[in-house]
């Protein structure tokens, strides 16, 4: 499970890139409660969403010639430099090479082999998000792409990952977690593109799960204010009811009220 006791090569940021952070803001804000804060002048416009005044993800006004309006990803390293060559043996792609962030920590910005974008952030004052795995928050993500083997292999290079499968209506489900944190510190899975019908016609990429009490509440409120269904809510055993979803700039995400795991 994702927690804020982060270890390397789990995630523990992750942002939203938009062409109205304003809408956004009110978007989010009505589905999960968030508020935006500016990170101030110094930032570029960057801010943090937060909830009950705890940081959940951040956000920024983004122009097309930075990409389309997405969701990223980004994963925790102890030296962004060193991960970024290593990715790029891997052969991935530095898309914005490391740089500090007014002291808070390192990010960096790749493509893995299949150019699906992802983030590396390296701590220092900011370790990441404050809250994970609660109603409002990040609690899993997943990776779409269409070869699974490949996409493992990378991020067992870049990041230590290791993988596992997991019985799954239909078949089985690459679960993945951290080389720190066995198989307990599980935070997400590898889906392949082509076997999803919400994927059609998709790109690869990492989609963000956000924890929530009641899912068909939150596709109502999301359709409500411009946001699309890319997956109606629906129950899948012993994992919870998910859906996914777009804002109303295109952003992927996806919701779920999760199966109280057993301890």
């Amino acid at each position: 499970m994702l927690t804020t006791r982060f270890v390397d090569g789990a995630p523990n940021w992750v942002d939203v890139g938009t062409p109205d952070i304003d809408g956004a803001t009110s978007f989010y804000e009505a589905l999960f409660g968030w508020r935006f804060r500016s990170a101030g002048p110094d930032a570029g416009g960057y801010g943090f969403f937060q909830l009950d005044g705890r940081t959940v993800a951040g956000g920024m006004q983004t122009t097309p010639e930075q990409g389309p309006p997405s969701w990223t990803v980004y994963f925790r390293t102890t030296d962004a430099s060193a991960t970024a060559k290593t990715a790029e043996q891997a052969h991935g792609r530095v898309l914005l090479p490391p740089m500090d962030v007014l002291g808070q920590g390192t990010m960096a910005v790749l493509a893995d082999q299949a150019g699906v974008t992802f983030g590396l952030w390296e701590p220092a004052l900011t370790k990441g998000v404050d809250v994970a795995d609660e109603p409002g928050s990040l609690c899993w993500v997943e990776l779409y792409t269409p070869d699974i083997a490949a996409a493992a292999a990378f991020y067992h290079s870049a990041l230590g990952l290791e993988t596992s499968a997991a019985p799954f209506p239909g078949g089985t489900y690459t679960c993945v977690n951290p080389a720190d944190g066995g198989e307990e510190a599980m935070f997400g899975g590898i889906v392949p593109l082509a076997d999803d019908p919400s994927e059609a016609g998709s790109d690869p990429y990492w989609l963000p799960y956000f924890e929530v009490t009641d899912v068909d509440t939150v596709v109502a409120e999301a359709t409500g204010r411009g946001g699309s269904v890319r997956m109606p809510a629906t129950d899948v055993e012993a994992v919870g009811r998910i859906a996914k979803l777009a804002d109303p700039y295109g952003a992927r995400f996806a919701v779920i009220r999760s199966v109280p795991q057993e301890t």
